[in-house]
C-alpha cells in the first residue's frame, strides 16, 4: 500500500492533477500553476508565488464541499466567508476557491486562496503561504472528521448567501429567490427549492 506523500512543486499544469494519483493522506502544493481549473473549466490563474494553490487527498466525504470551505475560511480568518458553492469572500469579493473531484474511492479538494495578488475585482488575503498552509492543513484534519450536522452548522454561520436574494444557474435552468438555508447534504434551498449545484450571483448588490 502506497504511503501518503507531501509533494511541493515549482510548476505544474493543476496540483488536482499531481493529486489524482496519489494515496489518501496526500497533499499537493504549488508555487505556480500553469492550468489551475475552477469549478465548471473556469480557469484559476495567479503569478508564480503569489497564492496558495494546494490539493487535499482525502477518503470520500459527502459533504466535503461545504467541510473544505469551512475550514479554508477558519484558515484565512480575517473575516473571510463563505458563498454557496464554494467560494472564498473578503470583504464581499472573492479571495479564493474550492474544487471538489470525487470517485468512490477518494476525494481530491483543491484548495486556491489570493495571497499577494488578485484579479480586478477580486481581494487577496496579505498572509504569509507558510502561515495559511499550516493553518489549513490544521483546520481541514479538524473538519473533515466533523459530524455533518457540526459541518452544516458552521458553515451557516460563515455563510455570505443565507438570507440574499440570489440567481442560481445550471444547464438547462435557473431560479432566483431568496436563499434560505442549506440542508444536511449541502444543498442549497432557494425559496424552498433545493439547488445542489449552479453558479449563484447575488442580487440588488
Amino acid at each position: 500500500m502506497k504511503r501518503p506523500r507531501i509533494v511541493h512543486l515549482e510548476s505544474v499544469s493543476s496540483t488536482q492533477d499531481v493529486a489524482r494519483d496519489l494515496p489518501i493522506g496526500s497533499i499537493v502544493v504549488a508555487d505556480h500553476q500553469t492550468a489551475g481549473r475552477g469549478r465548471d473549466d473556469h480557469r484559476w490563474e495567479a503569478p508564480p508565488g503569489s497564492a496558495l494553490l494546494v490539493s487535499f487527498v482525502l477518503a470520500p466525504h459527502p459533504l466535503l464541499s461545504i467541510a473544505a470551505g469551512v475550514a479554508a475560511a477558519e484558515a484565512c480568518g480575517q473575516g473571510v466567508r463563505l458563498k454557496w458553492p464554494n467560494d472564498l469572500l473578503l470583504d464581499g469579493r472573492k479571495v479564493g476557491g474550492i474544487l471538489v473531484e470525487a470517485t468512490p474511492a477518494k476525494a481530491v479538494c483543491g484548495i486556491g486562496i489570493n495571497l499577494t495578488w488578485a484579479p480586478e475585482g477580486a481581494a487577496k488575503l496579505e498572509q504569509p503561504w507558510n502561515q495559511v498552509l499550516k493553518s489549513l492543513r490544521r483546520s481541514m484534519t479538524r473538519w473533515t472528521s466533523m459530524s455533518p450536522d457540526q459541518v452544516v452548522s458552521r458553515w451557516r454561520v460563515l455563510s455570505d448567501t443565507i438570507g440574499r436574494r440570489v440567481r442560481v444557474e445550471w444547464p438547462g435552468g435557473a431560479v432566483e429567490g431568496l436563499a434560505q438555508d442549506i440542508d444536511a447534504g449541502g444543498r442549497l434551498l432557494v425559496d424552498g427549492r433545493a439547488i445542489s449545484a449552479g453558479s449563484l450571483t447575488v442580487l440588488g448588490g
